[in-house]
């Protein structure tokens, strides 16, 4: 099968070589675990290997996001509106966030020809829906969407209040080929809180099933697969 690299050191790895090619992966964790850095970092990896990339942020503008990236050296000046597409959602005006997301977004990525597709995060369209049969019913026509483009989709949410390893609504792990877990490990005796990585679900291919610790740092990720967190 084919493969395309996420892009930080360890974490391919993790995935037997990579992310399957036109597959679903979500990225679930709590707030400062680092998810947007982890989906910026997955758009760059398609910027520099000359692919077409968009991010959809139903949270911060245009320009943070851009800043962000700045911010992490990211050489991003000759990709902009060129390669690279930041576009904001609003996910406060109902009408708008559905037709966009439902209906133009698909067409928007064709027209534009882009294989690296992050939403961030997911959870904010998903709490559009009051009613949680209808939320399953929507997701899964959305996700379903996806499946249809030449794209690979990173989405991002946060975790359940009541568990780690649960998205915010509990569904689009079970939507996604691909679920990846950010959390914090305390020990016991509080010396030091470590950030852990988890890939907890790789449909059609083997993967590690171990905890990892990472590190963000300025310029990139690491993810440390020969250590323990333990």
């Amino acid at each position: 099968m084919e493969r395309i690299q996420f892009g930080i050191s360890g974490l391919d790895e993790m995935f037997g070589g990579g992310l399957i090619k036109n597959s679903i992966c979500s990225l679930i964790g709590t707030y400062g675990t680092g998810k947007t850095t982890f989906a910026l970092q997955f758009i760059y990896e398609g910027l520099r290997k000359g692919e077409k990339v968009i991010y959809f942020s139903l949270e911060e503008r245009e320009d943070r996001i851009y800043d962000v990236m700045a911010d992490r050296r990211f050489r991003i000046d000759k990709y902009r509106n060129e390669s690279l597409f930041v576009i904001k959602l609003d996910p406060t005006d109902f009408n708008l966030s559905i037709n966009s997301i439902k209906n133009d977004l698909p067409d928007l990525i064709s027209k534009i020809g882009a294989t690296r597709i992050v939403i961030d995060p997911i959870s904010l369209f998903e709490g559009i829906f009051d009613d949680p049969s209808e939320r399953r019913k929507e997701m899964f026509y959305f996700t379903e969407l996806l499946r249809d483009l030449d794209a690979n989709f990173l989405l991002t949410s946060e975790n359940s209040s009541t568990d780690t390893y649960a998205s915010k609504y509990g569904l689009i792990e079970y939507l996604s080929d691909t679920v990846v877990v950010l959390q914090y490990i305390r020990p016991k005796d509080l010396s030091e809180v470590h950030t852990s990585i988890e890939v907890v679900k790789m449909r059609r291919s083997n993967h590690s099933r171990e905890i990892k610790p990472y590190e963000i740092l300025q310029d990139r990720i690491n993810v440390y697969n020969e250590a323990s967190v333990f």
